[in-house]
């Protein structure tokens, strides 16, 4: 049927199988408001730019693989699978700002001005044949625009990495034969560390290389975050890496890291929250590492089992009333964010 065979939105996933024993609480951490941040791959880079633009003062830094504007599709499946994957038409980029500049005057999201600060870091392939270059490229436009029209922004900090050679996947350190492909689960054997890329751009240049993660991999029960009892559409484990420091008590900062498409803990086990390269590097930078995960499902319809960037969760899906964004913040409360104001 062509609707599953397109509404996965191959936006890659991150892996994780379920394991036998009683689930941890989560633990409280030191949090370090100013070293809090939200990458994603494919509708994982849709869902943290939803993060982002809903609470940007709690996100001063995003890091997009492969994915579009904000507010692209606009609560619409078929504008998603054709302007906002396949650039066709070319997503308005002007007029997406322009409707994000008013929601944020309905607090629908949050306060423009709390971008002044932001890092934002936009890495695609020239290769991806799913979200098409032109669609990524968008999503930079969006945030040069934002800044270079709106008043106190001049100081927001937009990167486009998009003259690199891969397929719609997540790069990895090692090489092999698959860069040029999109297959599960989705890390490209490219040689290029993007996961090192994304915490170079995100919280500056490492102290030191990264060897192998000597912290702890923990699973813990999202349906305990549902907000109000309202089910988020979420599997019913979710991953947080923690390094050592951050198990001693020291600061400790947090980058929430989103899967894509296909690529959730159902479909690849663990290879995103083991072999993406973010555990190695949270080591160095000392940053907690959050992997939550979502399911498939046919009512709604997703059964490729994406992050909700068209609204099948609701119309509210990309604002602050958002039930997986709203599930998202009951999380990071959960782990020492302070409450907001």
């Amino acid at each position: 049927m062509r609707w599953i065979n397109v509404v996965w939105l191959g936006l890659l996933a991150a892996g994780s199988a379920a394991h036998a024993g009683e689930l941890a609480p989560l633990p409280k951490l030191k949090l370090d408001q100013a070293r809090i941040a939200v990458a994603g791959l494919s509708s994982g880079a849709y869902m943290a730019t939803q993060a982002q633009l809903a609470y940007p003062e709690i996100f001063p830094a995003a890091a997009l693989v492969a994915g579009g504007p904000y507010g692209c599709a606009g609560g619409k499946l078929d504008v998603a699978l054709s302007a906002c994957m396949k650039g066709v038409p070319a997503p308005d980029v002007a007029a997406l700002v322009s409707r994000a500049a008013l929601r944020s005057a309905a607090g629908e999201i949050g306060a423009l001005k709390d971008l002044a600060h932001a890092r934002v870091y936009l890495l695609h392939g020239k290769d991806d044949k799913v979200v098409a270059p032109l669609v990524a490229e968008s999503a930079a436009r969006f945030y040069e625009q934002l800044r270079d029209g709106t008043a106190g922004l001049k100081t927001l900090q937009v990167h486009d990495d998009g003259e690199r050679v891969f397929a719609h996947n997540l790069p990895i350190a090692v090489s092999g034969d698959d860069c040029d492909k999109s297959v599960t689960p989705y890390l490209g054997r490219c040689g290029f560390d993007a996961a090192g890329e994304i915490f170079n751009q995100l919280y500056g240049k490492p102290a030191h290389a990264a060897s192998e993660p000597k912290g702890e991999l923990r699973r813990f029960d999202q349906n305990a975050f549902r907000p109000g009892g309202s089910d988020a559409l979420l599997a019913a484990e979710g991953y947080v890496y923690l390094p050592p420091s951050c198990l001693a008590g020291k600061s400790c900062g947090l980058l929430v890291a989103f899967h894509g498409c296909k690529q959730n803990a159902d479909a690849v086990g663990e290879a995103f929250v083991k072999d993406a390269g973010f555990n190695r590097w949270a080591d160095v930078y000392g940053v907690a590492v959050l992997y939550p995960q979502t399911r498939a499902s046919m009512a709604p319809l997703n059964p490729q089992a994406c992050w909700d960037w068209w609204g099948y969760s609701g119309a509210d899906y990309d604002s602050r009333h958002g039930v997986q964004l709203r599930w998202l913040m009951g999380v990071m409360s959960a782990l020492g964010m302070p409450p907001r104001h």
